[in-house]
């Protein structure tokens, strides 16, 4: 008697399980579960032109998302996660260096990320990095005072050495 009590027991526990776990991934399936949560941009800072990974969490349908930096771009749901999407989009070029917002939409749910990725300024490449009239009269003194020092200081030590030879 008692070992049918102990199954009758254990066969609704069982039961009440499935059934708590069934219900939210059937809630997930149409719609009504999507409830966006934590976007992650990575990387966070990012040159104008870079490609911006977003993750979102509770998206289990996909989506889309937005930004004043980017057009909109399309989320898709990554297998095997727990309602997460992931998308991919390119900073546009033009894109004001600062700190940018990122809205999502997922089923018809909205979030915001206030500063969710950082856009900087271009740099200038190739000759003088960062100038752009070359060296000045002053880089070119220093630069010939130290080739100068190390002519005369290389010419002082072989000289030395030369001369320990002969003793």
């Amino acid at each position: 008697m008692r070992t049918t009590r102990a199954l009758a027991a254990t066969g609704a526990a069982v039961a009440v399980t499935v059934l708590g776990v069934a219900a939210p991934a059937a809630v997930a399936r149409d719609g009504m579960g999507a409830r966006p949560s934590n976007i992650v941009a990575l990387p966070s800072v990012i040159a104008r032109g870079g490609q911006l990974t977003v993750t979102v969490d509770g998206c289990p349908n996909g989506g889309t998302m937005t930004s004043d930096a980017f057009r909109s771009a399309p989320l898709t749901p990554i297998p095997g996660t727990n309602g997460a999407a992931r998308g991919t989009a390119t900073v546009d070029r033009n894109a004001r260096p600062g700190s940018h917002s990122i809205t999502v939409n997922c089923s018809g749910r909205t979030l915001t990320n206030p500063a969710a990725f950082t856009v900087i300024g271009g740099v200038r490449g190739g000759l003088g990095g960062s100038t752009s009239t070359g060296a000045t009269p002053a880089d070119i003194a220093i630069g010939g005072g130290l080739v100068a020092a190390a002519v005369i200081g290389g010419g002082v030590f072989w000289m030395r050495r030369r001369a320990e030879r002969r003793i």
